[in-house]
């Protein structure tokens, strides 16, 4: 399963990426908002950062404006995937951006037969939103593995990215479903190499080690 980081600070995406955990990165205008900055300006230096695919996202509403905002984003770099709203308009957006070459991420998913949609429209990315499902008291994993039994009927060349992760549960489940990408914020993968067990066993190695005496350097 690749890792997409849902974030816009430079310096948290960074840090993963020196440890080989960015496989792309994931962007909105709440994450812009937070991060202060020009929208083109913070994701060209994403872009020259990492080398997958950076989701940027259209803000226009409409079908045309959609299609001449991610002409303008995909002019920032080559690795921009351009991220349009599961919408009528999205879907047509996505088929015209689809069709001269670029990668489009559709999202806003809640549904299987919206990601059935998307794939038809050429949609390079799905991203089903697992946590705002969560928050309906409704089971997010299982529209990732309704999306994934649907893909893989007909051969779908679209990529599952599960969007909305806030656990690092979630990114278990996820991978064990079958996702081909997780897009979640920097704390849940840091998050993902803890765990109480590991915590103890080390506090006891180095207790033990402590009354050896001894030194490594």
């Amino acid at each position: 399963m690749k890792f997409f980081v849902d974030t816009a600070d430079i310096d948290a995406i960074a840090e993963l990426n020196d440890l080989g955990m960015v496989d792309g990165v994931t962007t909105n205008p709440s994450l812009i908002m937070k991060s202060g900055r020009d929208i083109k300006e913070v994701t060209k230096e994403i872009c020259a950062l990492v080398k997958g695919p950076v989701s940027a996202e259209t803000v226009a509403t409409d079908a045309d404006g959609m299609i001449a905002e991610g002409r303008e984003l995909a002019r920032i770099a080559d690795n921009i995937a351009v991220k349009v709203p599961l919408t009528w308009a999205g879907l047509k957006a996505c088929r015209t951006l689809a069709d001269e070459g670029r990668m489009v991420n559709v999202t806003l998913c809640f549904s299987a037969n919206q990601a059935l949609l998307a794939a038809k429209a050429g949609a390079t990315f799905i991203s089903p939103f697992i946590g705002r499902l969560d928050d309906l008291n409704l089971d997010g994993m299982e529209l990732i593995s309704d999306i994934r039994e649907i893909y893989d009927n007909y051969e779908f060349k679209t990529e599952i990215l599960a969007a909305s992760i806030r656990t690092t549960n979630h990114m278990y489940e996820a991978a064990m479903i079958g996702a081909d990408v997780a897009t979640a914020p920097p704390k849940v993968i840091k998050d993902m190499a803890g765990h109480v067990l590991t915590d103890k066993g080390l506090a006891a190695f180095l207790d033990d080690w402590g009354k050896t005496g001894q030194k490594i350097i």
